[in-house]
């Protein structure tokens, strides 16, 4: 499954959406100017906004609030991505240097703050208030779990339980944003808001279990170095599926190796190894296809339309993405 299937639903509207979402980003400041236009040409898929485009086109027409909903999401993302390479001291964002290592954190974390600011304006000059509403909550238990994760990180905590908050905190929370503001854009209301919420939720926890597991793949093209959660002693649903397969001793030989994998390479293979021996990719796997499933029936109350094929061919794409 290819995500330009998916893209092809509401082509004229991502190729309508790519000057305004660029317009979005312009500043007089010099500086700022720049940052944003290396920020425009290394953009990555857009997922969030072909989904804002999707769900609004599956509720009724698209119009000129979904491209502001769509802008919005995309600006928030991004600055989202930028405060992340801060706090984890990232030099590489989608195989291209990180706004961080290319001119430094302070310029990284204001450049965030402005793409934040942006994207409420946007919202608000488009008439779309609702829409903050729906973006501050998903900031909001973006922020718990990244510093959840950060806590269970240094103390090396870790169950299936907890995990799952977090992820759907960090990442599900801003794709059921997208799901949100896409319908809320052209009206929709009750039952339908309710599924697409449904949908937007578990298809974001299904992409964070993906990526999850592409981290364990040697070699993958994630833009990430393959390990790069253990090294930094982020315990992922493959380890944690692992981990509760051994004795308590065997537990613990494994975690002393989390601890130290930042600074032994050697670490992080044995990890990896001892997840796939132990069967946690597999797993995992399975879980990423029960979400997926539990996303494409979040569907079933909407009338068969090229919108309803796309969202559900969008599942596709993320159970069986390679980066």
């Amino acid at each position: 499954m290819k995500l330009s299937d998916v893209q092809h639903t509401v082509k004229c509207e991502l190729e309508k959406f790519e000057p305004f979402f660029r317009q979005q980003l312009q500043s007089p400041v010099p500086l700022l100017a720049s940052i944003t236009d290396h920020i425009y040409r290394s953009k990555g898929k857009q997922l969030r906004p072909l989904l804002v485009f999707l769900s609004a086109k599956l509720n009724g027409e698209i119009c000129q609030k979904t491209y502001a909903g769509a802008a919005m999401m995309e600006l928030l993302h991004t600055a989202t991505l930028m405060h992340d390479d801060v706090v984890d001291d990232a030099d590489k964002r989608r195989n291209s240097l990180s706004i961080k290592a290319l001119w430094d954190s302070k310029k990284a974390i204001l450049a965030g703050d402005f793409l934040l600011s942006r994207g409420v304006l946007v919202a608000l000059e488009h008439e779309g208030v609702e829409f903050l509403n729906i973006a501050a909550n998903a900031i909001r238990y973006m922020s718990e779990g990244e510093l959840q994760q950060l806590e269970r990180a240094r103390k090396l905590e870790w169950s299936e339980e907890l995990y799952f908050d977090i992820i759907q905190k960090k990442t599900a929370a801003l794709i059921q944003s997208c799901a949100l503001i896409g319908a809320h854009s052209v009206g929709a209301t009750g039952s339908r808001l309710a599924a697409m919420g449904c949908y937007g939720e578990r298809l974001g926890v299904a992409f964070q279990l993906r990526d999850d597991i592409l981290d364990f793949h040697s070699g993958s093209i994630t833009g990430k170095v393959s390990g790069n959660d253990i090294r930094e002693k982020k315990i992922t649903l493959p380890l944690i599926f692992a981990l509760k397969k051994v004795s308590k001793a065997e537990q613990k030989k494994i975690l002393s190796l989390v601890a130290t994998a930042s600074i032994n390479s050697r670490n992080v293979k044995q990890v990896v190894n001892f997840v796939d021996d132990m069967g946690g990719l597999e797993h995992t796997e399975t879980i990423v296809l029960d979400y997926c499933n539990a996303a494409r029936q979040a569907l079933d109350v909407f009338p068969d339309s090229d919108a309803k094929t796309a969202l559900l061919k969008l599942t596709g794409v993320v159970a069986e993405r390679k980066k």
